[in-house]
């Protein structure tokens, strides 16, 4: 049965997460601040990084309200649960599960699932995903989602995951692509606040550039 998105895609200034895979708990707040001093307004910590949810829980209470934090990589029910009591409102699968998207709707989480063909995309859809992350997006580049956005309906949220940094934002936009998911161009294990900081603020920097006037 075809439905609504549970949770709306929520209005961000800019729709830029920041995925901390790998980042550790002692560094995690630290990281996290950099970011949203920046102008980040999500972060995702993947849960195959070292203890994730004590992470999320640490990021979740040092964050202020307006930032989105939550997992990555998340592949099951049991893990939705763990992800709402540590207090995330963001998940992020690589896959399309629909009881995965259900149980995190129904906590009250924005859902991102994984999708990389026009079956999955309109199955993460039905399933009631907030949005789309087109994963990996090097792979299908600025033409390959705009083709299989042709087939999805009027607002639905894209998002490009993989492969992607601040230098492929104008080829993203020509396609009406706003939303993206980093990684490695904005922080790998071992880096420092200052590093993570250096990176963010080019980031949105090259962001503002290519979206002004948009927000």
């Amino acid at each position: 049965m075809t439905h609504a998105p549970s949770i709306a895609w929520p209005k961000l200034k800019r729709d830029l997460i920041a995925i901390l895979r790998g980042v550790k708990p002692e560094e995690a707040v630290d990281i996290s601040h950099a970011l949203a001093g920046a102008g980040f307004e999500a972060i995702e910590i993947p849960l195959n990084s070292p203890e994730p949810f004590r992470s999320i829980e640490m990021v979740a209470k040092a964050m202020p309200a307006h930032v989105l934090v939550g997992a990555g990589t998340v592949l099951n029910p049991a893990d939705v649960a763990r992800l709402h009591a540590a207090g995330g409102r963001l998940m992020v699968s690589p896959n399309v599960d629909p009881e995965v998207i259900a149980a995190a709707s129904a906590a009250g989480m924005v859902t991102l699932p994984g999708v990389f063909t026009p079956t999955e995309a309109l199955a993460a859809l039905k399933a009631g995903a907030s949005g789309l992350k087109f994963f990996p997006a090097n792979v299908l580049g600025p033409e390959g989602i705009k083709a299989i956005s042709a087939i999805l309906p009027k607002g639905t949220v894209i998002g490009a995951v993989g492969g992607v940094a601040e230098g492929e934002f104008a080829a993203f936009a020509e396609v009406g692509i706003r939303t993206f998911g980093l990684g490695s161009s904005i922080y790998k294990p071992g880096m420092n606040a200052a590093d993570v900081a250096e990176r963010a603020w080019r980031t949105i920097s090259a962001y503002d550039v290519v979206y002004a006037g948009e927000a």
